[in-house]
């Protein structure tokens, strides 16, 4: 399961100097190409609770979480507290290098409860979490 939080539904138009030009949607689906033994899940959502529900939904029963919280990674202390309810690992992605961006990126409220974190490697990082998995 891919989980993508905040704003992440505007890849391909927003900040593309940052995220890159490519929808999150086309990336998906060239994944799945590449990886057709794997069944990847995909949920959005803008709302803080709904990516908790969906943890509590999947986080029982699913073979890993990739974890793309957005801007909550850097403020949700109930994101870390769901992640660490669950017994699904989960991998963190970040698009870009949050070492390499403002201040208050550089902290993860989430890394300590994952299995890993991996950043900076654009839409790719998505495949290297699933991976991971494999």
């Amino acid at each position: 399961m891919i989980i993508n939080g905040p704003n992440l539904n505007l890849l391909g138009v927003r900040q593309p100097e940052i995220y890159g030009g490519r929808t999150f949607e086309d990336y998906l689906q060239e994944l799945r190409r590449r990886l057709p033994e794997v069944e990847i899940e995909y949920y959005q959502s803008n709302v803080e609770g709904e990516l908790i529900n969906k943890l509590h939904e999947v986080g029982f029963g699913y073979d890993g979480i990739v974890l793309n919280a957005g801007g909550y990674s850097h403020t949700s202390v109930a994101i870390h507290d769901a992640i660490a309810s669950i017994t699904t690992p989960v991998v963190e992605v970040h698009i870009s290098n949050i070492y390499a961006r403002e201040e208050y990126r550089r902290h993860s409220m989430l890394s300590d409860v994952c299995k890993g974190v991996i950043c900076g490697m654009g839409l790719e990082g998505y495949r290297f979490a699933v991976e991971s998995y494999l």
